[in-house]
């Protein structure tokens, strides 16, 4: 009888080609179905809350797996960080439902986005945040960050994706959206019921634009317009980015 596990997992993701698994390309999904393999004896798929980007770090990114092997979770936490490289921590894994699945069955995300505005950046730092050293307009970032909230059609914060054949809706809820500023550190915080594919980096790219007096409450609002045509952005850089958590009923 197969069991079913959660693990909760945080990665560097900057030597990694993102989450899922590409060939010839380094992926986190592939380094965990790896190691649960070779503990397995046997093939083991690992499916995740969602797909993280090249580059794109998570602190609680949340994933699952069947496995016959009936070593204890505790004892699987150790031996998978044994075997796995550095970059890739299990920090926590338990027993669940047998039909549980860590996309279909999540009800909020929570990303984070660190931006660096001073004028030398470390270079022990500079892997895990976006360097902006140009002025921004903190006060018309704080006001534009909030009208994100609720639910709206996030098509113009969407990059072109393969699922986009299905014809899957771009409507989205978003539960928060916050700026928070110390000193030169500015976090970006967002929570919501899914995102698009970029759409994070796309938001924090537009907020950016704000900041440096190029778009105002008004021009935001247009962009969940739908219909309207026009892509927000641009994109900002991956580094910044991190899967902060996911939460489930």
């Amino acid at each position: 009888m197969p069991r079913r596990i959660q693990l909760t997992v945080a990665y560097d993701g900057t030597g990694f080609h993102g989450w899922q698994v590409q060939p010839g390309q380094a992926t986190v999904q592939a380094e965990l179905e790896a190691v649960l393999g070779q503990l397995e004896g046997s093939p083991v798929h690992v499916a995740g809350s969602g797909r993280t980007d090249a580059g794109v770090h998570a602190l609680a990114q949340v994933a699952a797996c069947s496995l016959h092997n009936p070593i204890p979770v505790e004892n699987l936490v150790r031996a998978m960080n044994k075997l796995l490289p550095a970059a890739i921590r299990i920090t926590a894994a338990r027993d669940v439902a047998l039909h549980f699945h860590p996309r279909f069955q999540a009800k909020r995300k929570t990303y984070e986005y660190r931006i660096f505005r001073g004028a030398i950046c470390s270079p022990f730092e500079c892997r895990y945040l976006h360097h902006h050293p140009y002025p921004l307009d903190i006060a018309a970032i704080e006001v534009l960050a909030p009208l994100l909230e609720g639910t709206h059609d996030f098509s113009a914060f969407a990059t072109a994706d393969e699922k986009d054949e299905l014809g899957g809706s771009k409507v989205r809820t978003i539960f928060r959206s916050y700026i928070d500023a110390q000193g030169d550190h500015l976090r970006y915080r967002v929570s919501g019921n899914g995102f698009l594919k970029h759409m994070v980096r796309n938001i924090v790219g537009t907020l950016l634009e704000g900041g440096k007096g190029n778009l105002d409450a008004a021009g935001l609002k247009s962009f969940l317009e739908p219909g309207h045509g026009r892509k927000a952005g641009p994109r900002a850089p991956a580094c910044g980015l991190y899967l902060v958590s996911v939460e489930y009923d």
